[in-house]
């Protein structure tokens, strides 16, 4: 009997926390995030290599097109670690084609000041530099990268966070340019999908992206064009990984 009871108190607990989660996850939605620049913002995208952008940022990317920003992106590298350079550059204008950024808003940089090695540091203030032209000459409001984690901890993803750290605490900025960084979890949240939006609702964050189920689509397709990278644990990471259906982001 106490069994029994036992059961019948966790399913209603179990059912209860869905239920609070799936009315969390409607009412937030239909709103804009506060803070987020709306509809027409000119919105950079910074990412180290060719599927960043979908592996980490499909989210993010979907749902500013919600709001309707106007949104570009800069790749620092051709992710040549492997030769395979101009194979991923093409992987990556067919990837942001479904994504809906055009190839006339993406900027692919190809040089061996930023090589595809984790093993290489980036020159901090030479990334700052690059970073803040292209955001000058293109009227840039709000950039999007990674945070001091990197998600996984790549040190060309983190040499961005560095760059886009730096150019803010000094001041370099343009007015009214913001910087949104996304959140690094750990490995365990990392690979438990949607089961860790309750997890993420619970935390401090500046703005949350949840992907509806036809944009999860949209996204393992942008990143199902990155064929060259398609091994079998990155198979593994499009099923399981929370950042193809959850990005929570911060304002630095």
């Amino acid at each position: 009997m106490e069994a029994v009871a036992f059961l019948c108190l966790a399913a209603a607990v179990l059912g209860w926390g869905f239920l609070w989660v799936w009315d969390s996850w409607e009412r937030m939605k239909g709103q804009k995030p506060a803070g987020l620049p709306g509809d027409g913002n000119r919105t950079l995208l910074v990412i180290a290599h060719p599927d960043d952008e979908a592996m980490f940022f499909a989210p993010t990317v979907l749902g500013l097109a919600r709001l309707r920003h106007r949104l570009s992106l800069l790749c620092f590298s051709a992710g040549n670690y492997y030769n395979q350079g101009e194979i991923r550059k093409k992987e990556l204008l067919q990837s942001c084609d479904v994504l809906g950024i055009p190839p006339s808003s993406i900027m692919i940089i190809d040089n061996r000041d930023f090589p595809d090695d984790p093993g290489v540091q980036w020159d901090t203030e030479h990334v700052a530099s690059t970073l803040l032209q292209h955001i000058e000459v293109n009227s840039i409001n709000l950039v999007v990268t990674f945070d001091a984690g990197g998600v996984s901890g790549h040190s060309n993803h983190v040499a961005l966070y560095a760059a886009v750290r730096t150019l803010h605490s000094e001041g370099k900025l343009p007015k009214g340019c913001s910087v949104l960084t996304l959140q690094s979890v750990n490995v365990l949240r990392k690979y438990i999908s949607l089961l860790d939006l309750p997890f993420t609702l619970l935390q401090t964050r500046d703005v949350l992206f949840v992907l509806t189920s036809k944009e999860v689509a949209q996204a393992k397709k942008a990143m199902s064009c990155h064929r060259s990278q398609l091994l079998w644990f990155r198979r593994l990471y499009v099923l399981f990984s929370r950042y193809m259906r959850i990005n929570s982001l911060h304002f630095l």
